[in-house]
């Protein structure tokens, strides 16, 4: 009987421990070793890459990765709380705060970075010879018991957005985002002590309140830069803005913040207004005339001038129909000679504008609605005083710092690249980023590009072909300039707060 009551012993104890090791298995995905309190996963064996993420052979402990302050990977996890109708029968919150809703952790005081802070994008360091994607998906379902495995019961999905690079004094990571949608019941989530000691349900809104005032040192500054980074993704594809080489948010393999606009340049002719190309006819009309009436040119010559180097009036220096006077340093009647190129731009300009521009009320307020802290130029090909006549016309000549016209740029055609960056000179701005361009010529847009500006078309009709156009090297397009606060909310002081958690 003594034996029997052993064996019986052996076997109870024996189901007991599988039953207890299966439960735990349940509650986390590949749950990493143990650890002590004071030294969490002091030894656990992480991804460690250069600068440019690509990870290094042999990787490195995280005690020597926090230590050294190596560049290593990790995982950032926006968390949408939208919970089924059911789930959040007894939630107090209206539907549209859902909407804005993330769950944001407060870390353990256990953690060996940040610990106690609040992380609005939770998630981990990456293992050695682990993805990003394992990493994220062992990472939620650890900390919070948000289970992102295909065919979950919960119907929660995770997608990677992009990665981004990150550097303080403390880290530097290659952080890859990614955005789970969580649908379960708060009562589900299961806090794993030793990494989470809290979980919050907050809106953008108040994470914003939270984070700009005294209190913002209780957030993780790395979590609060990939929640700033989602914004903008999440903005710019609202706005189905172009993804462009060469920008912040460009490569999503290297996805960055963008600069803040420090100033917006707007072309004058056929973007501040449009009146179906007539004044460009008059004005291209009056540089034939006097191509063949003071050069003697022939007929469609002045065209040919402007293919072969851009503009006409370049052309007609190129070819020395016009002598530059300004460049002869060494004539000595110079003071007395009538300079032909202002001749030129005076006459070729000297267009009847009041009868086809008036006073234009929407574009006035839509101007005055800008944030006042950017400041407008005007960038046109044309001269000085055609701008200063347009603007009048339109009612909104006190509106701008000032006019970068054909002889600020030294008479080079717009879309030169030495023009751009005399505009810059003129608006005191050393970050081509920095600037927002808008244009009507697919030209002058590509030429932006190359620079490094943020380009917008203005009109998605082409005056030459009358059909409609496009240009890949544009963020958006827009039908008229007046769509601007379609396009770019972030400039305009009704959307400051947007701006601000954005483009700051």
């Amino acid at each position: 009987q003594v034996v029997i009551m052993d064996i019986l012993l052996f076997c109870v104890t024996s189901a007991a421990f599988v039953l207890h090791q299966q439960q735990h298995r349940q509650q986390s995905l590949s749950r990493r070793p143990a650890s002590s309190s004071s030294l969490l996963d002091a030894n656990e064996h992480v991804c460690t890459v250069d600068e440019h993420n690509v990870p290094t052979p042999q990787g490195n402990l995280r005690s020597e990765m926090r230590s050294q302050n190596l560049w290593h990977r990790a995982t950032y996890i926006i968390i949408r709380h939208e919970p089924h109708p059911a789930a959040s029968a007894d939630d107090d919150d209206d539907d549209d705060e859902k909407k804005d809703t993330i769950l944001v952790q407060k870390r353990s005081d256990l953690k060996d970075y940040r610990p106690g802070k609040l992380d609005p994008a939770p998630g981990g360091v990456v293992g050695f010879q682990e993805s990003y994607e394992l990493n994220a998906t062992r990472e939620i379902m650890e900390e919070m018991n948000i289970d992102v495995t295909e065919n979950n019961n919960n119907k929660n999905e995770m997608k990677k957005l992009f990665v981004f690079p990150y550097e303080d004094e403390k880290v530097k990571c290659w952080g890859a985002l990614f955005e789970v949608i969580y649908r379960g019941p708060l009562s589900s989530i299961r806090m794993q002590p030793e990494e989470v000691s809290d979980v919050l349900r907050l809106s953008f809104q108040e994470i914003r309140e939270m984070s700009t005032k005294e209190s913002s040192s209780i957030w993780t500054p790395d979590g609060l830069y990939a929640l700033q980074l989602y914004q903008q993704f999440h903005h710019d594809r609202s706005l189905n803005r172009r993804l462009l080489q060469g920008t912040s948010t460009g490569d999503l393999e290297r996805y960055r913040k963008r600069p803040r606009p420090q100033v917006i340049f707007f072309d004058c002719d056929d973007c501040l207004y449009f009146d179906g190309w007539q004044l460009a006819q008059k004005l291209t009309a009056k540089i034939e005339d006097w191509c063949t009436s003071r050069k003697n040119l022939p007929q469609g010559e002045a065209y040919q001038l402007y293919q072969r180097h851009g503009t006409a009036l370049k052309g007609l220096l190129a070819e020395g129909h016009i002598i530059n006077r300004d460049e002869q340093q060494d004539d000595d009647n110079n003071d007395n000679d009538t300079n032909e190129i202002d001749e030129y731009l005076r006459d070729v300009h000297d267009l009847p504008i009041h009868e086809h521009l008036s006073i234009d009320h929407e574009l006035r307020s839509l101007l005055l609605q800008i944030d006042p802290t950017i400041p407008k130029y005007v960038f046109t090909a044309s001269v000085r005083h055609h701008a200063e006549r347009c603007l009048k016309a339109l009612g909104i000549e006190d509106l701008f710092v000032d006019i970068i016209d054909v002889k600020s740029c030294s008479l080079e055609t717009k879309h030169a690249p030495s023009s751009f960056e005399a505009a810059m000179r003129v608006a005191n701005v050393t970050e081509p980023e920095a600037c927002v361009f808008l244009d009507d010529s697919r030209t002058n847009i590509a030429a932006a590009r190359r620079i490094g500006w943020r380009a917008y078309l203005v009109g998605r009709v082409g005056r030459d072909c009358g059909q409609p156009i496009s240009s890949e090297h544009a963020e958006q397009e827009l039908d008229r300039i007046h769509d601007l606060k379609l396009a770019l909310p972030e400039l305009f002081v009704s959307s400051s707060s947007l701006s601000s958690s954005q483009e700051e």
